[in-house]
């Protein structure tokens, strides 16, 4: 909570208010916002949302929603997760933070020998860009077939009716960047 009253100072120092000013504003007096601003008390969430909008910011952004990504940026190697397998052989794996703040999600899928994609898009929201890493891949989309080979990309809509599957002798790693569910 140190953090919260810390941002709201920091936000009405930038904006030029007094602390008197804001207190009037969000209808507290300024002893009471002292207090929020030092973390001796606490907000309502009534009062937090009136302190936000008086300092033209988001509720989100007064308690850090966002500053997990900013404080760490870095995804290694060795943190991603299992996310989907299907019955052919394909997987796919999260390779980026989970925060629900994001707004796309990264992640990586490995073909197998005459795998396919079947069941491995739905965690998707809806668009996505996908390079290819290795091999070589054909995308059926609406009926339409498109032969993606290494270094080539696609950017297509996982709500509609598609299936990638790998005609390369050996296995396909495809990485993809996709709308968050969570939006």
């Amino acid at each position: 909570m140190k953090r919260i009253g810390e941002r709201i100072k920091h936000k009405r120092e930038i904006m030029g208010l007094q602390l008197n000013e804001l207190a009037r504003k969000v209808g507290v007096s300024s002893s009471a916002l002292s207090q929020i601003e030092k973390a001796k008390s606490y907000p309502t969430i009534v009062t937090l949302k009136l302190i936000a909008e008086n300092l033209h910011t988001t509720v989100g952004e007064l308690i850090g929603e966002n500053e997990s990504l900013v404080n760490n940026p870095v995804f290694r190697h060795d943190e991603s997760e299992l996310l989907e397998q299907n019955d052919s052989g394909s997987v796919s794996f999260s390779i980026s933070q989970h925060d629900l703040s994001k707004q796309m999600d990264t992640f990586m899928v490995r073909f197998r020998e005459d795998s396919d994609s079947l069941g491995l898009f739905s965690h998707c929201g809806g668009q996505v860009f996908a390079y290819l890493l290795s091999g070589e891949l054909q995308f059926d989309i609406d009926n339409k077939s498109y032969v993606v080979q290494q270094g080539d990309t696609m950017y297509f809509n996982s709500k509609r009716n598609f299936r990638i599957q790998n005609i390369f002798k050996g296995e396909s790693e495809l990485l993809c960047v996709s709308m968050n569910i969570h939006q």
